[in-house]
């Protein structure tokens, strides 16, 4: 198996984020902002808010890097509760208490590029980015991930917000079903206790 280093993203790995989020350049491409950004907002101004992000800390998410000459192969999308406005009003997802927004954060986005899938890209990125967010003060992460039905593979349409079996690996315990779907899939609420370091 190929070797995987995953980094912050930050503003000088703008170029690889926007490889992963938006390869076809897009204008209405959704650049792991949804829940960042504010309601009704226009969407072609949501690469320049995920830039603005970049440039400070703590980073909106991680990248993943594979083989000796480097290529960017996927993106985990990440915050604190208190920067996921969409989330906070959220209908389907539970929204938590307030008074924990600041140190909970919520994992939103998980992408592989084609090509790179199934080498084990997704679990290096949820595996650093618990330790990413630990360093930066977190005690609480969320996640809503779906659980793939016995048998089939997880269409790659509902794939961005991860599975159920990868957070569990990654030491995230079940919670409860919740009103959201992806794919047509329940989403889970799956929530890990760390230490900030």
């Amino acid at each position: 198996m190929a070797q995987i280093a995953v980094l912050p993203a930050t503003a000088e790995r703008f170029g690889d984020i926007a490889r992963v989020l938006n390869p076809n350049g897009r204008e209405q491409a959704c650049w792991c902002m949804h829940w960042r950004a504010p309601a009704k907002e226009d969407v072609t101004t949501r690469a320049g808010r995920l830039r603005q992000l970049t440039e400070r800390e703590p980073a909106p998410g991680m990248l993943a890097y594979l083989g000796g000459e480097p290529e960017v192969a996927g993106w985990l999308g990440f915050s604190r509760r208190s920067a996921a406005r969409s989330l906070q009003r959220s209908r389907v997802l539970p929204v938590g208490e307030p008074e924990t927004w600041p140190t909970t954060w919520v994992f939103m986005c998980v992408t592989v590029r084609a090509g790179f899938r199934r080498q084990g890209v997704a679990q290096a990125l949820l595996d650093a980015g618990v330790g990413y967010a630990a360093a930066q003060g977190a005690t609480t992460l969320d996640a809503f991930p779906v659980e793939p039905e016995p048998g089939r593979r997880i269409p790659v349409s509902a794939a961005f917000v991860g599975t159920v079996g990868m957070f569990e690996r990654a030491g995230f315990d079940r919670l409860a079903p919740t009103d959201a779907t992806s794919g047509r899939l329940t989403r889970w609420h799956l929530r890990r206790e760390v230490t900030p370091a």
